[in-house]
């Protein structure tokens, strides 16, 4: 509130300047005049609905846009890089801004990219392109023991809780993805109205502190499960193993953002931080989490259920395939999350040292599910810095069927990475419970920008695989990436990565060192 206050000064000052100039002395309008701007201008920055910096700080707020005016001099100084070194550098961020706003992001003078640079990447074109197809592709989501199939958008809102977002970004990223027909990953926060007023297509997910479906002493409720995963806009039911920014611990969500309203969706107390556990009481062993598994799609009433997970351990995870075959039990998906992943808070050295990037994850679980021969039954999503078209390609290259996105959709909803999240005082009105601040965010204009956001991505990952010669997702390969491994060697995923057959894994001619992690591979134990 008191950054509205200089607000109602000027107001006062340019009245009081107005009526000086007129009974005083006509000199006095030389103050009054860029008064009445300032007020005037003060006043749009209000009422306007497409920035909400600029509604929570009028006039100040277009410092910032000034300073966007100079980049990339200042800008480049703000460059992120992930665990792979690749950078998710401020061209990635414009080419979000610009397709939220229905703008082309074009370079008319070529790459800036030093595409000689050791472990650049770059799919390959065909001489031979093909038309775009006349329908986006989707990908059926059900196994043989699911009697509600849901058909996945290729590219979904990621997982962010309403309470880590706020009710209006909450509100902005379901009515995105109900006027653009693809899916909202909820978090582990539970269902909140924000998830089902608009009406769009939710994957609920069920983590550690099985928040919406919990008992008093926070343990997994199967009836409040049933009952919520039982409204119509929840398509699919995920069980949150572990998150790419922080695998091995739980969610922390501070205290001063536990009002009311979030404490009676988690089922949690008011005004005290909310620390989920870093395990599961449901569970403790691969054979335990498969029947869960089996447990929640038969609460849901048949629809798909999977897990999502950051990969550590190859061995830990073909115990959990032996532990399917052997107890009959698939999911219907599994979301692989990359440590590269992170819009929430997470300790530096998680951050930066725990968990397998996406693209080693990804293809580990691609290629133990080909192995167990169970790949047809289950549908891999990819999640974790997942912007562009190109990035969508090169997930479903290297094994994915679909992704997810969570900060190019915060960016679509109008993050500006002011990093002030954990604090309550984010000042677009995405990452905050302060209602003054979260009332900037224009949930009619932000929809729309997830919407076109959303649609352009896909859209462009269409173009680029028409380029590749490619008319559907399931014709991507490994050899259709290539990577340079040194300044003078480029070779294809094809190559540099082993890739199992089906029912590889069940036979005598298993390679090393996968067959090792699968002979120590045990259903009844996660080993390392």
């Amino acid at each position: 509130m008191l950054r509205f206050l200089w607000v109602g000064g000027l107001g006062c000052g340019a009245v009081a300047a107005t009526v000086a100039a007129f009974l005083v002395a006509p000199w006095l309008w030389f103050a009054a005049v860029p008064l009445l701007i300032l007020l005037t201008m003060a006043v749009a920055d209000v009422l306007q609905v497409r920035h909400s910096i600029l509604r929570n700080y009028p006039i100040l707020g277009h410092l910032r846009f000034a300073l966007e005016g100079i980049r990339p001099e200042v800008q480049q100084y703000f460059v992120e890089r992930n665990v792979d070194g690749r950078p998710f550098d401020r061209d990635t961020r414009s080419i979000v801004y610009e397709r939220a706003k229905g703008t082309d992001a074009e370079e008319p003078f070529g790459t800036e990219l030093d595409l000689y640079e050791v472990g650049r990447e770059f799919l390959v074109p065909s001489m031979a392109p093909v038309a775009l197809p006349t329908e986006i592709p989707r990908v059926p989501v059900g196994g043989p023991d699911c009697t509600q199939p849901y058909d996945m958008a290729l590219l979904n809102v990621s997982a962010m809780s309403f309470g880590s977002l706020s009710a209006n970004a909450v509100l902005a990223l379901n009515t995105g993805a109900a006027l653009g027909g693809f899916a909202h990953d909820t978090g582990e926060g539970g269902l909140s109205e924000y998830h089902l007023r608009p009406g769009g297509d939710l994957v609920w997910e069920v983590g550690t502190g099985y928040f919406g479906c919990r008992t008093a002493d926070g343990d997994f409720d199967p009836d409040r499960f049933a009952e919520k995963a039982a409204r119509p806009q929840v398509k699919c039911v995920s069980l949150k193993l572990s998150q790419g920014a922080k695998p091995g611990i739980g969610g922390v969500l501070p205290g001063p953002k536990v009002n009311a309203e979030i404490a009676k969706v988690r089922g949690v107390p008011e005004g005290r931080t909310v620390i989920s556990p870093p395990y599961h009481r449901v569970f403790s062993t691969p054979r335990e989490l498969v029947r869960f598994i089996g447990r929640m799609r038969e609460l849901a009433r048949g629809k798909p259920t999977g897990f999502k997970l950051c990969v550590g351990s190859r061995r830990q995870f073909l115990a959990v395939c032996k532990a399917m075959l052997e107890e009959g039990i698939t999911p219907d998906f599994i979301i692989v999350d990359g440590a590269e992943g992170g819009t929430g808070a997470a300790p530096l050295e998680f951050a930066d040292h725990m968990g397998m990037p996406l693209t080693e994850g990804l293809m580990t679980v691609h290629n133990a599910l080909v192995g167990v021969g169970v790949r047809d039954r289950i549908r891999i999503g990819a999640s974790g810095k997942v912007a562009t078209g190109s990035d969508l390609v090169k997930r479903l290259a290297q094994g994915a069927d679909f992704t997810n996105a969570a900060r190019a959709m915060m960016f679509a909803v109008g993050c500006i990475q002011a990093q002030r999240c954990h604090t309550n005082t984010c000042p677009v009105g995405v990452a905050t419970q302060d209602p003054r601040r979260a009332h900037a965010l224009h949930v009619g204009d932000k929809s729309q920008r997830v919407r076109r956001y959303q649609e352009a991505t896909v859209k462009s990952a269409l173009q680029i695989m028409a380029a590749m010669g490619v008319r559907e997702p399931a014709q991507l390969s490994p050899h259709m990436l290539h990577r340079r491994i040194d300044p003078h060697t480029i070779r294809s995923y094809a190559d540099i990565y082993p890739w199992l057959t089906p029912g590889q894994l069940l036979h005598d001619d298993v390679p090393e060192p996968w067959a090792r992690d699968w002979h120590h591979a045990h259903p009844d134990q996660f080993t390392v």
